[in-house]
């Protein structure tokens, strides 16, 4: 989760948002951590880069959670 975590942060740099300090599984995307659309295009384009996964293939993301099982 360290990895993901690096990832959400430098998309959050990238935008100019403040960075978080702790990410759960049951942390949001939007509602807990303050990503928009721009920034979840962004976290899906360095997660593929990453993984090798799009994480919205077979529809939406919310949590952490959700990310970590399907690139596991």
């Amino acid at each position: 989760m360290d990895n993901i975590k690096i990832i959400i942060n430098t998309v959050l740099k990238n935008r100019g948002k403040n960075e978080v300090e702790n990410i759960h599984e049951i942390s949001h995307l939007r509602n807990d951590i303050g990503f928009d659309s721009l920034d979840l295009a962004e976290l899906t384009v360095r997660i593929e880069a990453e993984y090798d996964v799009d994480i919205f293939e077979d529809g939406p993301v919310y949590t952490i959670g959700e990310i970590l099982q399907k690139i596991q």
